[in-house]
Parts: C-alpha cells; sequence; structure tokens
C-alpha cells in the first residue's frame, strides 16, 4: 500500500520531492495544449489507450530488466481498479473534454483536485490541517475567479466530463494511498498504466472511435511527447509524491497547472489574456505558498 512517508510529510522537502514537485507543475501544466495538438489526428479515448499503454510496456520491462519481481495477481487487481479511476475516468474525461473545451479551462477545474482529496480523505480519518484547508481554498477561490475570464468557455457535456474525469482521478488517488497496495516503486507504476490503458482502450472500442494509424506529423510529435514526459516521467513523478507526502502536496500541481497553461497560452498559442486572469493566477500562486508554509518543521534536536 502506498502510505506518506511520516518524515517526509512533515519534515523538510528532499531534493527528490522537489525534482517531483517541479515535474509535475511544468510537464502537466504544459500536457493540457499537447492533448489538444494530438487530438487533431487521435480519437481522445484512444489517444489516452495508447499513450499509456506504451509507457507501461517500456516501464514495466525496464524495471523486469533490472531484476524486479513480477507483480502478483493482487497487484494487477489493485492496478485494474486504481488505473480504471484514474486513467480510464481521469484521463479520459479530460481528453473527451478538449475536444470542445480550451486546455485552460480544463485546467482550471482540475484545480478543484486537493479539496476534492481532502473530502474523500475524511472518510479515512485524515483531517487536515487549517493552514493547509486555507491554502486549498485561496487556490480554489483563485480558479474560480480564472473561470470567470474573457477566455474560458465550455459545453456542458465537456464540463460533465472534466468533473467526472476530476471526482475518478482524486478517488484513485485516494485509493492508491489508503486501501490498494500496488507493485514495489515504478513496477507499480507500470502496471497502473497498463491496466487503466487497457481500459481505456476497451471505452474506445465501445464509443466506436476510429484507430487510425494515418496521422499528421504534429500529432506523433505530441503523441511522443505524452509517453514520454507526461507519463514515464510526470506520471511516475506524481505517484512519487503520493507514496512520499501528503495528498495535498502532492496535488499542488493542480493549482500550478493553470498558470503554466496561460503561460503557454500567450507563448506559444498567441492568445491574449485579461487583467482579471493574470490577478486569478496570483491568487492559485497565493494559496500554493501558504500550501507549502503550513508544512510542519521538523523539531530541533535537542542537547544530550
Amino acid at each position: 500500500m502506498i502510505k506518506p512517508a511520516t518524515a517526509l510529510t512533515s519534515g523538510a522537502l528532499s531534493p527528490l520531492i522537489i525534482g517531483c514537485i517541479a515535474v509535475t507543475w511544468l510537464v502537466w501544466g504544459s500536457t493540457y495544449l499537447v492533448i489538444r495538438f494530438a487530438l487533431q489526428g487521435f480519437a481522445p479515448y484512444f489517444l489516452m489507450a495508447t499513450r499509456f499503454l506504451v509507457a507501461g510496456a517500456l516501464l514495466l520491462a525496464w524495471q523486469l530488466g533490472r531484476g524486479a519481481k513480477m507483480p502478483t495477481g493482487r497487484h494487477w487487481g489493485n492496478a485494474l481498479i486504481v488505473g480504471a479511476l484514474m486513467l480510464g475516468g481521469g484521463m479520459g474525461g479530460v481528453s473527451y473534454a478538449e475536444q470542445t473545451i480550451p486546455s485552460g479551462i480544463v485546467v482550471a477545474f482540475i484545480a478543484v483536485m486537493p479539496l476534492i482529496l481532502v473530502v474523500f480523505n475524511l472518510a479515512f480519518g485524515v483531517r487536515p490541517k487549517r493552514v493547509e484547508l486555507l491554502a486549498v481554498l485561496v487556490g480554489l477561490g483563485g480558479v474560480l475567479m480564472l473561470t470567470r475570464g474573457t477566455g474560458f468557455h465550455g459545453s456542458p457535456a465537456g464540463l460533465f466530463a472534466v468533473m467526472l474525469g476530476t471526482t475518478g482521478w482524486a478517488l484513485g488517488s485516494v485509493l492508491a494511498q489508503r486501501g490498494f497496495a500496488l507493485a514495489p516503486g515504478p513496477t507499480g507504476f507500470a502496471t497502473e498504466m497498463l491496466s487503466g490503458g487497457v481500459v481505456l482502450l476497451v471505452i474506445s472500442a465501445l464509443r466506436g472511435e476510429p484507430w487510425l494509424w494515418d496521422v499528421p506529423a504534429g500529432a506523433w510529435l505530441a503523441w511522443l511527447y505524452l509517453v514520454v514526459f507526461g507519463s514515464l516521467i510526470a506520471f511516475s513523478a506524481y505517484m512519487q509524491l503520493l507514496a512520499r507526502t501528503s495528498a495535498s502536496l502532492a496535488t499542488s500541481y493542480a493549482l500550478v497547472n493553470p498558470v503554466v497553461a496561460l503561460i503557454l497560452g500567450v507563448t506559444v498559442g498567441g492568445e491574449m489574456v485579461s487583467g482579471w486572469e493574470w490577478l486569478s493566477s496570483a491568487v492559485i500562486m497565493t494559496g500554493v505558498i501558504l500550501l507549502f508554509a503550513g508544512r510542519r518543521r521538523p523539531p530541533m534536536p535537542r542537547d544530550p
């Protein structure tokens, strides 16, 4: 079972944790725009299915080649449940939504993730600290401000897909921490990606999506970025955070990604951002700062 390490949850941030946080902030902040590019050649669920199946297969082959043990049947069963929620529901919903909703508003809705995690964790008797809860609420307030900006529009079906996907990702994250043991280390991440990829492929088949291979070169490059950076690197970093720190800190990317998306929209997508949207981003970052400031400092060593 993935359980937050107490020492890392309450103490100073290690270089590994800082690196994982940076990856989830920056890489995942860019993947939503990349998904939009990939959808120019791939159907949504087929895009996500192939992305995670390839990444999971590569990671598992690498682990087995290093001498790791093959996961047990129980590990695979747990990976199927968690993968179905986080990848089948979460990432599948995101990809579906981006057909009709700009990537910026998708990221904005995903920023409610820490708050949903707080609610789910209450069922396991885990109560957030006051400062931690304040940080999440401030960040959520910034997101709500952001969605009222002039650059955000959406369809009812797309909004429902985002909400359903966000809930599935949050529930899967909580179960990965509290109830369902994956195989140790990267092997567990690989089984989750493979299991979630199979679920996504089944959904793709049931929806009758075209499995086309006549895809533009730009869409293939976007798909490759999602496999390498979005899945192999960033998803593994996120699972490391779930294993080694608090759920709120692990999902702090959800508060930062809207800011990254805005910056990419301006610099790469040529989008216009209003002063209100920049102000909203500043409020979101205030929530992130509060989240870090609220972490308990490690106790000072006593004199012998």
